[in-house]
């Protein structure tokens, strides 16, 4: 059976491509069999590698490819470069556990969260970025169509699931109820990112319901890590290089104690003293 075929048989596309630069190589650099083999099945395994990552980052839609290596630190000190460092380790995916990006807008939440979501894509996991505009769209339509529950295990099945911009825009009593749905089904089970704009105090205003954001809150916080961005926008950053604004104003954040010592929305402060 010639080479060829059996290469086409065993699928093994990405060594047929390079099998004659392979052996030129081998040739040249005097390489015994058992290294030649080792070198030949590496070039297979890297090009099957490569494929899968190119595979997943087209199911994820990232809006963008940014990696935690172009975030500008030092425009954004609040961060901890060094528990950036530790999420990026992905132990969070392995635990089923959430992140909660937190600050006012142009900061870099969204950066961050598809700089780990590509983290998640190179060691393989599944992920899916959606803003909560097109989430909802999504649900709500399912819902009318009378295929909610396919549309749920859909989004149950990522990994890694990227919600984005929750804040911007309230959601109606239906759209609330469905994103809780959603919640309930990926909690312990599977991770989140979550970015907002708004404090978890105003979140009973985003999901116009109090008792339903705390419930929403409770599973997203239970096993979860919370960042919060001070600073300003890097978009009015370059304006205000180009002379198109004036000096910054202090944006208004607080700090993770804060949030961690802040009722959730519909809680008595003393129950949390």
């Amino acid at each position: 059976m010639q080479l060829t075929h059996l290469l086409e048989k065993l699928k093994l596309d990405h060594l047929e491509a390079r099998l004659d630069t392979l052996c030129e190589q081998a040739a040249a650099a005097e390489l015994d069999y058992k290294s030649f083999l080792e070198t030949a099945l590496q070039t297979e395994w890297q090009g099957r590698y490569q494929r899968g990552i190119e595979a997943r980052l087209r199911q994820s839609r990232f809006p963008w490819v940014k990696t935690l290596d172009q975030f500008d630190f030092d425009f954004q000190p609040s961060l901890d470069r060094r528990q950036l460092r530790e999420l990026a380790g992905l132990g969070f995916l392995e635990r089923s556990h959430n992140i909660i990006i937190l600050g006012p807008p142009g900061v870099g939440k969204t950066h961050l969260a598809v700089a780990l979501g590509i983290k998640a894509v190179e060691a393989g996991y599944s992920s899916l970025f959606l803003t909560l505009e097109t989430l909802m769209t999504r649900l709500v339509k399912a819902r009318h169509e009378n295929r909610l529950e396919k549309a749920l295990q859909q989004l149950v099945y990522p990994r890694l699931l990227i919600i984005d911009e929750i804040g911007y825009l309230p959601l109606s009593r239906e759209e609330a109820s469905l994103f809780f749905r959603l919640i309930v089904r990926r909690y312990e089970r599977a991770s989140l990112i979550v970015t907002s704009n708004k404090s978890f105090l105003d979140w009973g205003e985003i999901f116009n319901d109090q008792i339903l954001a705390t419930a929403i809150l409770d599973r997203l916080l239970h096993h979860a890590t919370t960042l919060n961005i001070k600073g300003e926008s890097y978009r009015l950053k370059e304006k205000r290089r180009a002379g198109l604004f004036g000096r910054a104003r202090p944006t208004p954040t607080f700090t993770s104690d804060e949030a961690q010592a802040t009722p959730l929305p519909g809680e008595d402060e003393d129950a949390l003293s």
